[in-house]
């Protein structure tokens, strides 16, 4: 079974809330634990502008088409079977800062 690790980019059908539907988006993963499903946050080109959006600064890098933001408290468990292919991954600072983010949503604002 394929297995990912966390920072890397996914092309895969992405679910959204309400809708039957799914659409191909980039998704960066949080958790695979080597099973058939993997943890991921949504990205997006589009600013929403909370707290939770971290700025992807090296998106190029990442194997991104654009400048992106990835959703930190937008977590979806995915069928590895939906996975289209690996785009890249989150270079240093950008993961770093996702973490950091991650951390203080789930894990509570320690300062």
């Amino acid at each position: 079974m394929t297995r990912f690790e966390p920072g890397d980019i996914l092309l895969l059908a992405f679910p959204f809330s309400g809708e039957p539907a799914v659409k191909q988006r980039p998704a960066v993963v949080v958790l695979d634990t080597g099973d058939a499903d993997v943890l991921v946050a949504r990205i997006t080109t589009q600013a929403c502008g909370t707290r939770y959006d971290v700025v992807v600064a090296s998106w190029q890098l990442a194997g991104l088409l654009a400048p992106s933001y990835v959703r930190s408290h937008k977590l979806a468990v995915i069928e590895k079977r939906l996975v289209k292919r690996k785009l890249g991954e989150l270079q240093q600072a950008d993961w770093k800062s996702f973490r950091k983010t991650f951390q203080q949503i789930y894990c509570g604002d320690r300062g």
